[in-house]
């Protein structure tokens, strides 16, 4: 058995991230973090007659790129897990239609590029697989149309607000490592739904807060890790209000993570300056700042451990309209440039 604790597994042979590529769009692109993607839109539409055209097209030319990036084609490639926020996931179903790899769909809210790695790096440790992508989305406008206003409307956000990022990431992962510096997948702790009663659907971080920090503390007591052991303990995406919530409540359970916590939500944008209120959200968010900025890190040396959480708000505007509280999840992925998955802790 490869598992340890209550939700955590360890990888035998931890899978490497071979490759990344990251999209974003115009918004995104002006904010601290632009040097870092690969592609910055010029128009969000992207050259395509609707917003949820636009997403399907970002999925399928980022996908694309992370597989020319690690020298593959999509032949190359056995699985690709991936999904966005949009209803049945279309912007998916329609970005890879025509790459003809095997897939599985995923929803997960924003939790979806952790959920999306996870399961990558397990088809890859349990030997169904030489190579994986995992591919996350999300698009401003589209996702404004969805679950809040049409755009036209002009309806005033609330100051917990986040703004969707419009943007996508996609990793390769495989079994042949290009070196032995990693970034490898050792451990992937699976969230399970939390759901403290929050109703407020502007106030995402607050309903996704309890979910980052069950996973957090259970991966800590599943492993014995704790939080001096990682360079980075990275969510996404609380924002402002949620990464406040969770701080404390880790802090009142014996875990100091001040220090070395941030949050893709607070990173991609210059809150001050871009007028994002709480921050950002969307599977965009961690899917373009992991495989845009963090991924780059990991490569250079400047991070060496990183714990990835990504979290996501599990509802729809049909059920929070008749009242429903929103449950959360959150998932987290162990990620470090040594393949060993320290024989110190439990599962090693």
């Amino acid at each position: 058995m490869k598992r340890t604790g209550k939700q955590t597994v360890y990888m035998q042979d931890p899978p490497v991230i071979y490759e990344t590529a990251a999209t974003v769009g115009v918004k995104e692109g002006k904010g601290p973090l632009a040097e870092c993607f690969d592609v910055i839109l010029e128009d969000d539409y992207y050259g395509e007659e609707s917003w949820e055209k636009a997403e399907s097209r970002l999925q399928k030319e980022n996908a694309f790129l992370a597989m020319q990036k690690a020298g593959l084609t999509p032949d190359n490639i056995n699985y690709i897990l991936a999904g966005d926020l949009l209803n049945q996931c279309v912007g998916t179903h329609y970005g890879i239609r025509d790459f003809e790899i095997p897939f599985f769909g995923l929803y997960g809210a924003c939790s979806t590029m952790a959920e999306s790695i996870s399961l990558a790096a397990m088809l890859i440790d349990g030997g169904f697989a030489e190579y994986t992508a995992a591919l996350t989305s999300s698009h401003f406008c589209a996702a404004e149309k969805q679950f809040r206003y049409p755009l036209e409307y002009g309806g005033q956000r609330a100051p917990s607000a986040q703004w969707t990022v419009t943007g996508t990431g996609c990793a390769v992962l495989s079994n042949k490592g290009k070196d032995e510096k990693g970034p490898f997948v050792t451990h992937i702790t699976t969230g399970k739904i939390v759901d403290m009663g929050i109703t407020d659907a502007n106030n995402m971080g607050a309903a996704m807060a309890p979910a980052a920090y069950d996973t957090i503390k259970t991966h800590f007591e599943d492993t014995g890790f704790s939080p001096q052991d990682y360079d980075l303990i990275l969510t996404g995406d609380l924002g402002i209000v949620g990464s406040k919530i969770l701080l404390d409540t880790m802090f009142e359970s014996g875990y100091d993570m001040y220090s070395n916590h941030n949050d893709c939500g607070k990173m991609i944008f210059d809150i001050d300056k871009q007028d994002v209120h709480s921050g950002a959200s969307g599977c965009g968010c961690m899917g373009s700042v992991f495989c845009g900025h963090i991924f780059k890190e990991l490569k250079k040396g400047s991070l060496n451990n990183v714990l990835m959480v990504a979290t996501g708000a599990l509802m729809n505007t049909s059920i929070v309209q008749q009242g429903e509280s929103i449950p959360s999840i959150a998932h987290a992925v162990r990620i470090s440039t040594s393949r060993e998955v320290n024989s110190h802790k439990q599962g090693g």
